[in-house]
């Protein structure tokens, strides 16, 4: 009985003095409330802080001073489930935000927001009350269901949303007016600066949830209510390569939605227009006369100007660098240049590999060239028509490598990696085996030194022979355009070589190409040079020249008799060497006219010992390459014609806009597919029955088994 009395009247007590407190707590925040009402601005912000700072001090010691009022009758009330009832520290807070708050709040923020709009127009501040009066925000937000825990939804609704809502009227008429007043550029570093402030700003006193929502309403204002204006500034600052306010202008643009597309499509035009420009400037008349390199420096120039300008100014971004690739391959395959065919570009970047991997006294060091070749693929990765470049490339590397022409082997296998590395295996499969055949000819040359020397006497060789074997399938090798008789001088060596390699591989044939040929001739003959010339000459400059040993003067009838050499030939290596004046021309006026007669010329003077007569003529330079292009279309028909015939097997049925989509995908890393081209292939094939076009559906084709 005494017990319950006892523990009753510690419930009323409890009751009692909690509610005592709270009048306490009323009576001294209503105190200060009043006389909150004499200050106003920043003396109000002062007198807030100042109060918050001691009030939320001493409510700490009260707070431990009823611990016991806390762990019992509080704890007791807060488990019965009354939210009134607070833990003292919290009463503390509750009371300040009903008593003295919600009466203040209006003012303090009105205070608060003229003291960061001061801030803002240049004028030093105490930040330290603005940080307090966010930390009272902060704290007052008390959550309901657990009152030892905060919210922050009074931070939002009185500070937050009023602040951020005044930002945005800030920065509305301050951009509007700056702008009517200066350059867009000025503004873009006005932009940059205020962005950059308020950034600072959550730093030093906001609460970093405020950092969104502020920073989104900035870009909103300062950015996106000007993009027009932005954007409009972007040509001029490409046309000016002002850098650095580009990449201003990308940073502040990449923080909206969308800001960075117009500005793309227009520097892939610039990029386009400027590549065009570049060429026009250096196509001459005639588009042959151009030199390679001056072609390719051309594309290299804008492209690494551009690419530089998309590393620092947009940092490599991705959309860029896509709009840089597109006007590249743009302005790389149809220019001034390749008007007449898009093939003219990788053709020049092959003659352009050529002349930097073909021994020349104007070679490059190791390390520039490794510098040039990589710089060389990006043009490559850009070419559409990269199976004419393989044609060229290929030929022009046989020729190097028929003629000992090459600079090094190791840049030659470089250029390959690197192709390989491009295009994969099959593109460089034939290249590679050039060189596989350079190495085997060299061990055929020492096993038919070795078996000549066992079997005749050195006074029976007489002629110093070498010989290159090459594979039909991987050299783009032509045959020769016209008969030939060996002269009886060479003879022997050439019948023991065929019985040696026939003895060898018994079912291979040796198709002989005399037009790669070439020989060493040495002169006995001219009396003012003691030593003797050495001619470098063609094979059938050679089988003319043999000639002259068995007589002075030849008439070009007799000379063609004795050579079989067709007139168009033989008057094209007999125009070198009377050029030369090796022989000289009697009883005409042109080389090559019926019943003319070339002499030996018994007085030959030149500077030099070995005189090259072995010259390349124009006229087969030009028909070589013609060949060559007719060559590449002749190999397209058929890649189109395997590519239709490989889908058609495995979807056994297709429509024909399917059909050319399909085709053009699978080809287009080698070459670009017409659409014309492919019809004629699609005809080819229905004629081969390949396939069929399905009864009563004109535009549907079955594959036939």
């Amino acid at each position: 009985m005494g017990a319950s009395i006892q523990t009753r009247g510690a419930t009323l007590g409890g009751s009692d003095l909690y509610s005592h407190l709270i009048r306490y707590f009323q009576k001294h925040l209503e105190v200060i409330r009043k006389d909150s009402e004499k200050y106003m601005d920043v003396s109000l912000l002062e007198y807030y802080t100042k109060q918050w700072v001691k009030f939320t001090g001493a409510s700490t010691y009260v707070h431990h001073l009823f611990t016991y009022l806390n762990r019992h009758w509080v704890k007791r009330e807060i488990d019965e489930g009354r939210k009134t009832v607070h833990d003292v520290g919290t009463l503390a807070l509750v009371s300040w935000k009903d008593s003295l708050f919600s009466d203040v709040e209006r003012n303090v923020m009105a205070a608060v927001l003229q003291l960061i709009e001061r801030q803002r127009n240049g004028e030093s501040v105490e930040t330290s009350l603005l940080r307090n009066v966010v930390e009272s925000f902060v704290s007052l937000g008390l959550d309901e269901n657990d009152s030892k825990k905060t919210t922050l939804e009074v931070y939002r609704q009185y500070f937050e949303k009023p602040f951020v809502n005044a930002t945005e009227v800030y920065y509305r008429m301050e951009s509007e007016k700056f702008l009517s007043e200066n350059s867009v550029t000025e503004y873009m570093k006005k932009a940059e600066a205020r962005l950059a402030e308020e950034e600072s700003r959550v730093q030093m006193y906001l609460h970093v949830s405020t950092h969104k929502p502020l920073i989104q309403t900035c870009e909103t204002v300062l950015v996106k209510g000007h993009t027009e204006i932005i954007w409009e500034e972007f040509q001029n600052l490409l046309n000016q390569d002002k850098q650095e306010d580009l990449f201003r202008m990308f940073s502040l643009l990449l923080r909206i939605p969308e800001g960075l597309d117009p500005l793309r499509a227009r520097f892939e035009a610039h990029v386009r227009k400027a590549g065009l420009n570049a060429i026009e400037k250096i196509a001459d008349e005639s588009t042959d006369t151009l030199e390679p390199k001056v072609y390719v420096d051309a594309l290299l120039e804008v492209h690494k100007k551009y690419n530089d300008l998309v590393q620092t100014a947009f940092r490599g971004e991705a959309g860029f660098v896509a709009s840089l690739d597109k006007a590249c391959r743009e302005f790389v395959n149809r220019n001034k240049i390749c008007k007449s065919s898009t093939s003219k570009s990788p053709e020049q970047l092959a003659r352009y590999c050529d002349s930097l991997l073909r021994k020349s006294s104007k070679n490059p060091e190791e390390n520039d060239l490794e510098e040039i070749l990589n710089s060389i693929m990006t043009v490559f990765k850009y070419v559409e028509d990269k199976d004419v470049f393989q044609k060229f490339y290929s030929k022009m590397l046989a020729k190097r490598l028929v003629n000992d022409t090459s600079a090094s082997e190791d840049a030659e296998a470089g250029m390959i990696s690197r192709l390989k590395e491009a295009c994969g295996f099959e593109y460089t499969s034939k290249l590679q085996r050039m060189f596989t055949d350079m190495g085997l000819s060299k061990e055929l040359n020492e096993q038919f030194r070795e078996k000549m020397s066992q079997n005749h006497d050195a006074s029976e060789n007489t002629v110093d022979f070498s010989i290159l074997v090459l594979g039909t399938a991987s050299w783009p090798l032509q045959a020769p355009t016209t008969s030939f008789n060996l002269p009886e001088d060479v003879v022997k060596t050439y019948e023991r070589f065929q019985a040696f390699y026939q003895d060898k591989h018994s079912g291979r044939k040796l198709n002989w190409l005399f037009q790669l040929s070439k020989a060493d001739l040495k002169t006995n003959y001219i009396k003012s040079n003691k030593t003797g010339y050495s001619f470098q000459t063609s094979t059938y400059q050679m089988g003319i020249l043999l000639q002259y040993n068995n007589g002075l003067s030849y008439s070009l009838e007799e000379l063609q008799t004795q050579t079989n050499l067709n007139p168009e030939i033989l008057a094209g290596a007999l125009g070198i060497l009377v050029k030369a004046k090796v022989v000289l021309l009697e009883n005409g006026a042109n080389v090559g006219d019926a019943g003319t007669r070339y002499d030996l010329n018994m007085d030959f003077k030149s500077k030099k010992i070995r005189v090259n007569l072995n010259l390349p003529l124009k006229a087969e330079q030009k028909v070589e390459t013609e060949e060559t292009h007719k060559t590449i279309e002749e190999d397209r028909k058929l890649l189109m014609q395997a590519a239709i015939v490989r889908i058609m097997k495995t979807r056994k049925v297709m429509k024909h806009v399917a059909l050319m989509n399909e085709v053009i995908l699978q080809l287009q890393t080698r070459f670009k597919p017409r659409v014309p081209d492919i019809k004629k292939c699609i005809d080819v094939l229905l004629e081969k029955e390949y396939i069929e076009r399905v009864d009563g559906q004109k535009d549907m084709f079955s594959y036939v088994a």
